[in-house]
């Protein structure tokens, strides 16, 4: 499958549902969202990316330590939910640009801070953005990035990859931290984990943000009720399901990366 289908998918998946994930609880705030900014101590003066937007809760988040935000995403429909958050918030500091990740349309050393929550699993081609984010950071710049993590356990990857992609076609991969390590040491950042976090799912809310066809919902079903006893406990899969209003259980990590001078 090519980069443009991936992401052509991800605009058509993702313009349906701009006005759900501009209303999701996990989206508009979590410790992920706390960490990142204690991570990157903002100043006044800086000039911040949001790197693949989506509905703009991170660049707002940020918006009111910085001197500007440039909000850029694929999708038109979720910028237009960042610009219409802002104005809901009073927020003057924050603008939207459609642009790619892989090929961002910014000059060198433009940004003091690049930061992206909840996006990366779209990208075809991670590396290829992390080369970007070092380009149009000032020297010295840094990276904050929060993200679903897949565990090192060959396993526990596999079924959390598949869940993923029977709920969502243009989900692309949640890597494991070692993989975010190798793009960003070959983009020339020095990295770190801030920290790791849970991140709890009602199954009826993950199927309804992205309108998850039914026949799909039953297979989820099914992998959650016939997984491995090893797999349950970790994700704390439900052992058999009366309806679809049951909690289960994610990971992410907050991952902070400083460009060389």
């Amino acid at each position: 499958m090519s980069s443009e289908s991936i992401k052509q998918a991800v605009q058509q998946q993702f313009g349906s549902a701009a006005n759900a994930y501009a209303n999701s609880t996990v989206h508009q705030k979590g410790v992920d969202l706390t960490a990142m900014i204690e991570a990157a101590k903002p100043q006044a003066h800086w000039s911040v990316l949001d790197a693949g937007c989506g509905a703009g809760h991170t660049g707002l988040a940020f918006a009111a330590h910085v001197a500007q935000v440039v909000a850029c995403d694929l999708t038109p429909s979720m910028l237009e939910q960042v610009q219409r958050l802002a104005a809901e918030k009073g927020i003057t500091n924050v603008v939207t640009r459609e642009a790619d990740v892989e090929a961002l349309p910014f000059d060198d050393a433009s940004f003091d801070l690049v930061v992206s929550r909840y996006s990366a699993h779209h990208w075809p081609h991670p590396e290829t953005a992390m080369r970007e984010f070092a380009r149009v950071l000032k020297p010295g710049g840094a990276f904050i990035l929060s993200d679903i993590v897949a565990s090192e356990y060959y396993a526990a990857d596999t079924f959390l990859q598949t869940l993923e992609l029977v709920r969502d076609p243009s989900h692309v991969r949640d890597y494991r931290v070692s993989e975010w390590m190798t793009f960003l040491h070959g983009a020339g950042f020095t990295a770190e984990v801030v920290t790791p976090f849970d991140v709890p799912l009602n199954f009826a809310a993950w199927l309804q943000r992205i309108a998850t066809p039914p026949i799909h919902a039953q297979a989820l079903r099914s992998l959650f009720t016939g997984a491995p006893a090893a797999i349950k406990q970790l994700y704390h899969l439900p052992d058999q399901i009366a309806d679809d209003e049951f909690e289960f259980m994610i990971y992410g990590a907050v991952l902070r990366a400083v460009r060389g001078q």
